[in-house]
């Protein structure tokens, strides 16, 4: 029997890299929105989870966020004075490190660091998390499941059996202990139970604001109360193809 043309293995896991397009296009926009809104907030995300970022995009609709590769959005705004599309802003590309964003906006500070300050999102756990709480089945049945569960349940290592078309936990079971980093199968029974033990916060680590104003937020940094100024004439230096380039060559790992 002839092979079918539609039958065709796809690898799930290789995925293209940004081109130099894309590069361009997010140097263009940053630089943009540095022109055309007062503050530049530096923000960390802990936990990240797509739904915690829509809710950050929801909030600041008239306002713009970058996630993407620091040292690219860090030459957008300028490494040092003379390449720095704003005065004093590139101290904003030295906060650039680790898992990271930008929010460019013209909102109140107040509103802003408010917003960052009470959001949290629960969500579940997943592995590799650490157990904020020990949870402990005890034995007997488990009636918040179908019994269609029962298979599933018994897989992830729960020592369940059917009684009666019950699901019947035969002996106490441990699921985690505080402290502990969760495996898949512990992720998953606690979110079988409804348990959610991961938290997705946005930290402020940073600002600048205009004319020239920069601060460091994050409360654990020696920095935090450093807040600086320069009157520097503002020199505004475009990125050159190679420079752009140069993003790829160093460092393939950094976060996105």
């Amino acid at each position: 029997m002839p092979k079918s043309r539609r039958d065709k293995k796809v690898s799930l896991t290789k995925t293209s890299k940004h081109g130099m397009d894309w590069k361009k296009k997010m140097v263009t926009e940053i630089r943009d929105a540095a022109e055309k809104h007062d503050t530049v907030y530096v923000f960390r995300v802990v936990g990240m989870r797509g739904n915690g970022l829509r809710e950050l995009r929801k909030s600041f609709r008239k306002s713009r966020i970058f996630l993407g590769k620091n040292k690219v959005m860090a030459l957008a705004l300028g490494k040092d004075p003379q390449g720095e599309v704003r005065p004093n802003i590139h101290h904003i590309s030295a906060r650039l490190q680790g898992e990271c964003g930008l929010l460019f906006t013209s909102e109140e500070s107040d509103k802003v660091e408010s917003f960052f300050e009470n959001f949290v999102e629960k969500d579940y756990a997943r592995s590799g998390t650490i157990a904020t709480e020990t949870v402990t089945l005890e034995e007997g049945p488990l009636t918040q499941f179908a019994h269609s569960m029962e298979p599933h349940l018994r897989s992830l290592g729960l020592p369940t059996s059917l009684k009666r078309g019950v699901i019947t936990l035969i002996k106490e079971y441990n699921v985690c202990q505080k402290g502990q980093t969760l495996n898949p199968e512990q992720a998953k029974i606690l979110k079988q139970l409804a348990i959610p033990m991961s938290e997705f916060r946005i930290l402020p680590d940073s600002v600048w604001s205009q004319p020239d104003s920069f601060k460091v937020l994050a409360v654990d940094d020696e920095e935090s109360e450093v807040v600086l100024s320069g009157d520097e004439e503002n020199e505004v230096v475009l990125l050159s193809e190679d420079e752009v380039e140069m993003v790829d060559d160093d460092d393939e790992d950094d976060d996105e």
